[in-house]
């Protein structure tokens, strides 16, 4: 039976910045539409917090659910990196899998109350689209995850739909802005999936597991992740139009050095562990700097 310690590094916590980054580019984008002489509605940190629990309970039950569907197909007893429940037999399938819906439902729960006190109904079937999508990502009989539409899954619901869904049950409105943090967060969500990709390409290969990064190869991979964070730089420079201290966000970038140097160099399995950690803090920290140019120094 697996213990505390190995039910939380299954969950994988090192991705909940991809959950949380998402809500607070939403938050920051609400608080620059703020306008007291219009009466536009700005951010709320009560909705802020409900979105922060949603976007959590979902990352952590994909991260259930992977383990589970990936385990009981076998595609996990081979790799590196982060603890496998049912890959290394730890846990019965079952108990993963029931861990798996109980995230997703506590998910569901809040995102109702989320979209009840911001009267945001029309984001209740985008929040049900979500929650199938997080299991046919590995599960059923056809996971996309398994035909190279993982990253796709990724840019769509924790970037676009995270980033636009905070930013609309607070501030009623899309923006311009807000829809540049958004395709960035996506690129950088969807850098942490291609590094962790890049990874497992020689046992994904093996199992038949055809990731994009599969389809890429490794030097095309490689490309990828490099490209996805000049389209990050690219973007937040774009927000200058709006917001001109928004390159301030560019030194949360800096974090992910080591990580892209590993990917530049061609390291392979565990040596791109860390390029997994370093972008997914770099998201973080790239949201967290947007904060004041966006929210406090409009």
């Amino acid at each position: 039976m697996a213990t505390l310690s190995e039910w939380i590094a299954g969950a994988r916590p090192r991705t909940l910045p991809a959950a949380i980054s998402p809500v607070i580019v939403g938050t920051a984008a609400a608080a620059a539409h703020h306008d007291p002489g219009t009466g536009a509605k700005g951010a709320s940190l009560g909705l802020a917090l409900l979105a922060a629990l949603v976007a959590g309970s979902l990352q952590v039950g994909v991260n259930y659910a992977n383990d589970y569907s990936d385990g009981i197909r076998g595609t996990d007893e081979e790799r590196v990196g982060p603890v496998r429940l049912v890959g290394q037999r730890l846990a019965e399938p079952s108990a993963v899998k029931l861990a798996a819906i109980v995230s997703l439902a506590v998910g569901a729960f809040f995102g109702f109350a989320l979209v009840a006190l911001s009267s945001a109904w029309i984001l209740l079937p985008i929040g049900g689209l979500a929650i199938v999508a997080a299991w046919r990502y590995t599960g059923g009989d056809n996971p996309y995850g398994y035909r190279g539409l993982g990253e796709v899954y990724v840019f769509i619901f924790f970037g676009l739909v995270a980033t636009l869904g905070t930013l609309f049950t607070q501030a009623g409105t899309i923006t311009a802005v807000g829809l540049l943090g958004a395709v960035g967060v996506g690129c950088l969500a969807m850098a942490i999936l291609v590094a962790n990709n890049l990874r497992d390409i020689p046992t994904d290969t093996e199992t038949g597991k055809t990731t994009l990064a599969v389809r890429l190869g490794d030097g095309g991979t490689r490309r990828l992740y490099l490209g996805l964070y000049g389209a990050t730089a690219l973007l937040t420079l774009a927000m200058t139009i709006w917001r001109p201290w928004a390159p301030v966000a560019l030194l949360g970038l800096l974090v992910a050095v080591p990580g892209i140097r590993a990917v530049r160099r061609g390291a392979t399995s565990r040596d791109l562990i860390p390029a997994i950690g370093t972008t997914g803090m770099a998201e973080l920290l790239w949201a967290l700097l947007l904060i004041w140019p966006l929210a406090l120094a409009g």
